[in-house]
C-alpha cells in the first residue's frame, strides 16, 4: 500500500518539444474548425480559448497509428483531410541498446502522469541489449490464487539483524543511489531526497558530502563513507539511519572516481574541503581496507558514532562476490548492496561500463544462494543495482534472490535525461540534471522534479501490485528467490 503522503499530479514535460516517437502534421488545407481537438482524448491538439487557430500538434502524446482502430482518430475525423502521421526519424537517435528510445519515453510517460504508459506501441518493460534482464520473463501462472490489490504489500524491513538498532520498514521495495554533489545538481538531490520523504524510502548522498538542504530529509537520506572521503564528518555520519561503505561502483570497479575541475565550482570546493578548478580523485581502494578484519574496524567505528544506525555496504559483483557479503555479514553489516556492471552514467569510462563487473542477474542470484548455504541469508538485506530500468527488473531481481533495488540513471530518465552520456563535459549536462554550473541547475525547479519522481515510484509501484496480484501473492517478500518464476526466451518451450 502507497503512504498517504503520496499525491499524483500530472506533470508535464519542462521543454516545448521532446522528441516523440511520430510526427503529426497539419497541412494548410485546415480551417481551423476544432475538430481535431475535440476529437484526440491524448491532448495531441489544443486550442486556447478565444483564439481562433490550434496550436501545433503535441507530437509526443500521440499514440500513432494504432489510434486509426479508434474511433477517435484525428486524420480520419479531419473533414478535410488536413493531418498526416509519420514517423519521426529523430527517434531513432534516441537512446541505445539497454535505455531503448521506448523505454525511455515510457519512463518520461510514467513520470508525468503516475501510470504505465497505455500504448501498445511501446516496449518500456525491456530493452533491445541481447542478454540480461532483456532475455527474462515474468511466468505467470493461469489460475493464481484470487487476491485484492488493497491485500499486498510492497514493504521490506531493512534490519533483519534484531540487535536492537533501527527497525526500519521501507514502503517500496527500491530506493535511490548515490550521486554526489558534484556530479548531479543540488536540485536533483533535493528532489530525490524529498521523493524518498514522500515514498518512506531512502536515498544518498552519494560521496560528495552532505548539503545542508538535506537536514529536513535526514530520516531519509544515507550517508555515504566512500574513498575520498569527501565531505565526510561526525556529524553527517550522526544525523542518518543508515550509513553506507562505498568500496567499489559496478560500472568502474577498481577505478575510484574522478571529478573533472570544471565540475568543481566553489560551492563543491566548500563541500569537499578542496580547491575550486581542481580534479578531485577518490582512491581505489579503501587504503585503510586490506582485510575483513579491517573492514569490521570501519564498521565498528560508525556503529560506535552512531549507536542506532543500520550499515549498507555496497560492492561491484567480482567472481567472489558470495565471500564478500557473507564476510560483511560477519563483520556486522544490515545491508549488502551489490553493483553490477550493467549501470553508471556518462561519468564512468565506456572501456569499463559493462566490461569488468559481473552482470547484476549472476551476482544476486550467487550471493542470495550462499547466504543461504552459510545460514546467514534471513540475518541480511540484500539490495541490487546496477542496470535496474524498470519495475519488471525490480520484479526479476526479486525473483533471483534480491530483497529490493537501487535505481540511480531510471530516476535521472524521469528528468527528462537524454541518456547523451555528456554527464562529465565541459559544464556538464546540458539539461542541467548532472551539472553544478549555476545556469543549468537553475533549469528545473525541484518542486516539478520531485513530483516527476513521485509519479514514476507511484505508476512502478502500480506495475509491482499488479505483478504480485498476478502471481497470486499478498507480499513482495514472498518473490523473493522464485526462480521458477522467470523463464529465458532462448531456452523457454
Amino acid at each position: 500500500m502507497k503512504p498517504s503522503t503520496v499525491q499524483i499530479k500530472n506533470t508535464p514535460s519542462r521543454f516545448k518539444h521532446q522528441v516523440p516517437k511520430y510526427k503529426v502534421t497539419r497541412s494548410d488545407a485546415c480551417i481551423n474548425c476544432g475538430t481535431c481537438v475535440a476529437t484526440c482524448p491524448y491532448g495531441v491538439h489544443e486550442r486556447v480559448e478565444g483564439h481562433n487557430r490550434a496550436k501545433p500538434p503535441i507530437d509526443y502524446k500521440c499514440i500513432g497509428f494504432e489510434c486509426r482502430n479508434s474511433d477517435f482518430c484525428c486524420i480520419d475525423k479531419c473533414p478535410r483531410q488536413a493531418l498526416s502521421l509519420s514517423l519521426n526519424p529523430m527517434y531513432a537517435t534516441l537512446g541505445d541498446y539497454r535505455w531503448t528510445a521506448d523505454m525511455i519515453t515510457g519512463t518520461w510517460i510514467m513520470a508525468e502522469t503516475g501510470y504505465p504508459p497505455q500504448r501498445k506501441d511501446l516496449e518500456y518493460n525491456t530493452g533491445n541489449s541481447g542478454g540480461g534482464f532483456d532475455k527474462l520473463r515474468l511466468k505467470f501462472v493461469a489460475h493464481p490464487p484470487r487476491v485484492d490489490k488493497s491485500e499486498i504489500s510492497t514493504e521490506i524491513p531493512l534490519n533483519r539483524r534484531n540487535d536492537g538498532r533501527a527497525d526500519i520498514v521501507i514502503s517500496t521495495p527500491v530506493y535511490g543511489g548515490g550521486m554526489s554533489f558534484g556530479s548531479v545538481s543540488l536540485p536533483t538531490m533535493v528532489s530525490k531526497a524529498h521523493n524518498a520523504a514522500i515514498w518512506n524510502t531512502f536515498s544518498c548522498t552519494g560521496e560528495g558530502g552532505y548539503p545542508e538542504m538535506l537536514i529536513p530529509y535526514d530520516d531519509h537520506m544515507i550517508t555515504q563513507v566512500a574513498t575520498g572521503l569527501f565531505g565526510v564528518r561526525e556529524e553527517t555520519v550522526q544525523r542518518v539511519k543508515i550509513i553506507e561503505f562505498k568500496y567499489a561502483q559496478g560500472a568502474k570497479p577498481g577505478l575510484g572516481g574522478h571529478l573533472l575541475g570544471e565540475k568543481v565550482t566553489e560551492s563543491v570546493a566548500r563541500m569537499r574541503e578542496a580547491v575550486k578548478g581542481t580534479s578531485l580523485f577518490s582512491p581505489f581502494p579503501f587504503h585503510s581496507v586490506y582485510s575483513i578484519e579491517d573492514h569490521k574496524k570501519h564498521i565498528d567505528w560508525v556503529k560506535e558514532m552512531n549507536p542506532k544506525a543500520l550499515v549498507s555496504v555496497k560492492v561491484s559483483t567480482p567472481s567472489d562476490v558470495d565471500m564478500v557479503a557473507v564476510g560483511s555479514y560477519y563483520a556486522g553489516a544490515h545491508i549488502i548492496h551489490i553493483d553490477g556492471g550493467y549501470g553508471g552514467t556518462g561519468a564512468a569510462p565506456d572501456i569499463a561500463k559493462k566490461h569488468i563487473a559481473m552482470p547484476i542477474e549472476y551476482a544476486i542470484t550467487k550471493v542470495h544462494s550462499f547466504l543461504k548455504e552459510e545460514g546467514v541469508r534471513e540475518h541480511m538485506t540484500l539490495m541490487a543495482s546496477g542496470g535496474i530500468r524498470t519495475a519488471h527488473d525490480v520484479a526479476k531481481a526479486i525473483c533471483l534472490g534480491a530483497d529490493g533495488c537501487i535505481i540511480g540513471t531510471a530516476e535521472l530518465v524521469a528528468l527528462e535525461c537524454v541518456r547523451c552520456g555528456n554527464c562529465e563535459s565541459g559544464r556538464g549536462c546540458a539539461r542541467g540534471i548532472a551539472s553544478t554550473d549555476s545556469e543549468l541547475s537553475d533549469l528545473f525547479g525541484e518542486e516539478w522534479a520531485t513530483q516527476r519522481l513521485t509519479n514514476l515510484y507511484h505508476a512502478w509501484n502500480v506495475q509491482l501490485v499488479d505483478i504480485l496480484q498476478r502471481f497470486g501473492m499478498r507480499s513482495i517478500r514472498e518473490l523473493v528467490g522464485r526462480t521458477d518464476l522467470l523463464e529465458h526466451i532462448d531456452y523457454s518451450n
